[in-house]
């Protein structure tokens, strides 16, 4: 695991862009504590910070190939690169190292773009071409790995964070009103913008090429929900067991020890169940855990850390460790406000005493369809196919556009969101689902003059594109594409990535194995949300390995308790910084608004947890990166 940084042009570089490399470095040293290089030419520069888990001695970059003219900076890991390599070796080519990067330099000289579609893992890479002056940049098929990239026309700077970008000269720090309009409805940026303009992430399962000028973005992968209907479920749970027991060996592959998380939960549970069967040693599993009984999983992860015989590490929560939110503002790089980084940080550094790697359980409920607004969609669903359409349309769709936000109350208490619901489309209605606010609750609460800059736009129309390309008539099948586009790709392994690698630690996700997904795809959807009850199909796989505690447990979510936090011991701390007067959120947020969303919070009025947390963590962000008082470094 590493972090990757570079610029190339068809202009020679200039001094100060040579030069920027070194602070590409610095940035992301955080990344790759245990190694630094950089290369250059007149056209490109490629800066790399290496975390060494694979070929320790020999695995430095960036590497080239024989006659050095092709040359890579990579971050990830490469899980089938031993097949890879016997079939390079029978095709005549010459490997230097023993690891993984060099397999895709000859690769890409064998197959050029195309070979990308060969590799089995989590990756984002860049290759520079010096014969044809071509750049590559790829991203692997899920966006487990970030990159990022700005091009303005004749140079294309590029980052695995957005801060590698920003060190390089000219770069302007404007703000892109749409991605902070979406942040403040999803609580992250939805890719392919960043909260920057023209600065873009590229998104998962794409590569892209500039040659001469010209940039040329192409998607070499999508997952197709195409389910199986002519299959029994006992065939469905053999082959599950087979391609998750696949699945997890492959990321054993390490040079370093390697650990687990465990929350307790089905999905890392499982990873932990599966890596149990497979190695000899006893595996190092850590979780964190709340004093607040309801928030708590600890004791969950303690029955799995005791069936497993794991070396089992905890840490709990408490409101002083709130002291690590200026840190994690730096390191995603952009407004970010789903809570569960916190504990995800923490789980990250504790494991990272004793360990390099990890494995997680993310991207279980992605692709059995786990989290409850799936069964809360499949009720609204059901119900709005039976209300006749002139009352949808003619006394449901007024009302929706006329009764009050109410934002504060619970969701089913919002009468507006539920008219709306029972009104639009199927789409229009699980963006209800997925939104923290309505687009009217957010648009609100910006400063009129902001709101005006907007013309119009709409948030839904992040969900709207993915829904589009969706070919599946099952709706549940479509909302998952949606969620696996968007949710998982920009909210959960953007956490996972960041919380980790602020600490160096490298986290493998076996559950996203692209194979894995792909089968998961073509399960029939009634066997993932199957008489209310989600994950049903792996539930019944993992039931008598894991056993009933766990499989029945209810499911909480790796969540943190603020609305007491904010009632009680972390009150102070968040007003001194929201609604400061200097405030460098005023700028955009409308200052009564906030005052009183805060007002009805500390009232004991519930559910403005989320929003309050938004603005928090938005006020540390542009403190980080817009203030002139505070550099990158």
């Amino acid at each position: 695991m590493c972090g990757i940084g570079g610029i190339a042009k068809s202009k020679e570089l200039t001094d100060d862009e040579l030069l920027c490399g070194k602070t590409m470095l610095k940035v992301l040293s955080h990344r790759g504590p245990d190694d630094q290089a950089l290369y250059t030419d007149k056209n490109c520069l490629l800066a790399h910070r290496r975390l060494s888990i694979i070929d320790l001695a020999a695995g430095k970059q960036p590497l080239c190939n024989e006659d050095k003219t092709i040359w890579i900076v990579f971050n990830g890991e490469i899980y089938n690169f031993s097949e890879l390599r016997e079939y390079l070796l029978s095709k005549g080519h010459q490997f230097q190292t023993h690891s993984d990067t060099e397999t895709i330099i000859h690769l890409y000289e064998e197959k050029g773009a195309e070979c990308v579609n060969d590799l089995q893992g989590m990756f984002a890479f860049a290759i520079w071409d010096t014969k044809e002056k071509k750049l590559m940049l790829a991203r692997d098929r899920l966006g487990i790995k970030p990159l990022y990239y700005l091009h303005d026309g004749d140079r294309l700077v590029f980052g695995s964070e957005i801060k590698a970008i920003l060190a390089a000269p000219g770069i302007a720090k404007k703000i892109d009103y749409e991605s902070l309009f979406n942040y403040l409805t999803y609580l992250y940026v939805p890719g392919p913008k960043s909260i920057f303009q023209n600065i873009c992430k590229l998104e998962p399962g794409n590569f892209l090429i500039l040659k001469n000028k010209q940039l040329i973005t192409r998607q070499y992968w999508d997952v197709r929900f195409t389910p199986e209907l002519n299959i029994s479920e006992n065939k469905i749970l053999s082959r599950l067991k087979e391609q998750l027991y696949e699945s997890v060996k492959m990321r054993l592959i390490s040079d370093v020890p390697l650990g687990a998380f465990l929350s307790g939960g089905i999905d890392s549970s499982s990873v932990v169940a599966f890596m149990a069967g497979i190695q000899e040693k006893p595996i190092i599993t850590n979780t964190v855990g709340f004093e607040e009984q309801s928030f708590n999983e600890a004791p969950y992860a303690r029955l799995v850390a005791e069936r497993f015989h794991t070396h089992h590490h905890e840490f709990f929560v408490r409101p002083n460790s709130l002291n690590i939110l200026d840190k994690l503002a730096w390191h995603y790089d952009e407004p970010f406000a789903d809570y569960s980084a916190i504990p995800t940080y923490y789980v990250s550094q504790n494991i990272r005493k004793v360990v390099k790697v990890a494995l997680s359980g993310d991207g279980g409920d992605e692709n059995f369809a786990g989290y409850k607004r799936y069964f809360y969609n499949q009720k609204d669903l059901h119900f709005r196919q039976k209300l006749p359409w002139p009352l949808r349309h003619y006394i449901l769709k007024p009302l929706g556009q006329i009764y009050p936000q109410a934002e504060y109350l619970p969701r089913f208490l919002r009468f507006k969101s539920r008219f709306q619901k029972f009104s639009q489309s199927d789409e229009r209605a699980y963006f209800s689902h997925v939104s923290s606010f309505s687009s009217g609750f957010s648009r609100n609460f910006l400063r009129p003059e902001i709101s005006k800059t907007l013309n119009g736009y709409d948030p839904f129309s992040v969900l709207e594109r993915h829904f589009k390309k969706c070919d599946s008539k099952d709706f549940l099948s479509r909302i998952l594409y949606v969620d696996i586009k968007t949710y998982l790709a920009d909210d959960i392994l953007t956490k996972v990535d960041r919380a980790s690698m602020a600490v160096s630690l490298e986290v493998r996700v076996p559950i996203l194995d692209h194979k894995f997904v792909e089968y998961c795809a073509r399960i029939p959807s009634y066997l993932k949300l199957h008489n209310g009850e989600g994950k049903y199909i792996f539930k019944r796989l993992m039931r008598p390995i894991l056993g009933n505690e766990i499989i029945d447990r209810p499911k909480m979510g790796f969540s943190v308790p603020l609305g007491n936090w904010f009632r009680g011991p972390l009150r102070e701390f968040i007003q001194d910084i929201m609604l400061n007067p200097n405030a460098m959120i005023f700028e955009w947020i409308d200052e009564k608004k906030l005052k009183h969303i805060w007002k009805l919070q500390q009232q004991g009025t519930p559910f403005l947890e989320s929003t309050i947390w938004a603005i928090l963590m938005l006020e540390l962000w542009a403190n980080r990166f817009l203030s002139t008082s505070n550099s990158l470094i």
